[in-house]
């Protein structure tokens, strides 16, 4: 099972660094453009998507986790309002490690 991110530089980056791919976007369009692609790959498992990207397109992401079997998670960006975030804590979280 393959885990992608998608979202701005800095959240992508972020998850780079832990050795998790991803696809930099720099709107809700493409960003959902990008998701539709990586969950038609039968080998993406997981996709994370920044918040900040994913509220906007909140509606069509839900048709489509209804639609396919990827889970599309939506953590909080980067410099987001919510507090600081350990993205590495996170995902151990949602994989259950």
């Amino acid at each position: 099972m393959k885990i992608f991110t998608v979202g701005s530089k800095s959240f992508v980056t972020s998850f780079q660094l832990a050795g998790v791919p991803g696809k930099i976007v720099d709107s809700p369009k493409n960003a959902l453009s990008e998701i539709q692609k990586l969950t038609d790959d039968s080998d993406v498992g997981l996709v994370l998507v920044s918040d900040d990207i994913s509220e906007p397109i909140n509606d069509q992401l839900t048709q489509l986790r209804a639609q396919k079997s990827t889970l599309v998670f939506a953590l909080p960006a980067t410099g987001s309002e919510k507090s600081e975030v350990d993205y590495r804590v996170m995902l151990k979280k949602i994989l259950g490690v």
